[in-house]
């Protein structure tokens, strides 16, 4: 899952967002120097990525991607899901969706003195100022996103145009996340990660 969703599956606190976002910035992070509120937002995170890459529906529509692209799959869907999440929102929570964006946005500007490392700084601010959860809702800068990342990896790729592959295979993608968002909430909410620590 990418920024929007992960966020969607945190707790309503700046320490949450933080952890829930320091999953895609953590390498050489000290985990020891973490909150234990943010660090229950880290492995809330992972928990995230873990049932999704193995879930059985995930792992099948990846085929359905070209062979020069099929190894970026998941970077692709994780983006993708955003784009469903957001155009989808009414399905799966009851709120107001731009309220909801605001909010996110809010925390993670009150939470950067708790990102460790500039990279994370960055590109949250980056994200609030050019409104990437919002953007999200437009198709063709679902497709400048994935374009971005593919100048971002570090050897030959033929990951570009990956919008191509979802477009084509739109339908089967929003059938298996309508089956699969579901299936996340009740997974972190049986996990409870985070509830746990607000309990303690």
């Amino acid at each position: 899952m990418n920024y929007f969703a992960h966020l969607v599956l945190s707790q309503p606190t700046i320490e949450s967002t933080v952890g829930n976002l320091l999953g895609d910035f953590a390498r050489g992070i000290d985990q020891s120097t973490l909150s234990p509120a943010v660090l229950a937002g880290l492995k809330n995170h992972r928990a995230v990525d873990r049932f999704t890459d193995s879930h059985p529906k995930v792992k099948a529509i990846k085929q359905y991607f070209s062979k020069k692209r099929r190894r970026f799959a998941g970077i692709a869907l994780d983006v993708y899901f955003d784009h469903l999440l957001v155009n989808h929102w009414h399905k799966f929570d009851p709120r107001n969706l731009d309220d909801v964006i605001a909010e996110f946005y809010l925390r993670m500007e009150q939470g950067q003195t708790l990102m460790p490392g500039s990279e994370m700084r960055r590109v949250t601010s980056r994200i609030i100022s050019h409104d990437w959860f919002g953007s999200y809702q437009d198709i063709d800068s679902v497709a400048e996103a994935l374009d971005r990342i593919a100048t971002r990896i570090r050897f030959p790729n033929s990951f570009d145009n990956a919008i191509e592959d979802l477009r084509r295979n739109e339908d089967l993608i929003l059938n298996v996340f309508e089956q699969f968002f579901p299936q996340l909430i009740a997974h972190v909410e049986s996990l409870g990660f985070e509830k746990r620590l607000a309990i303690d």
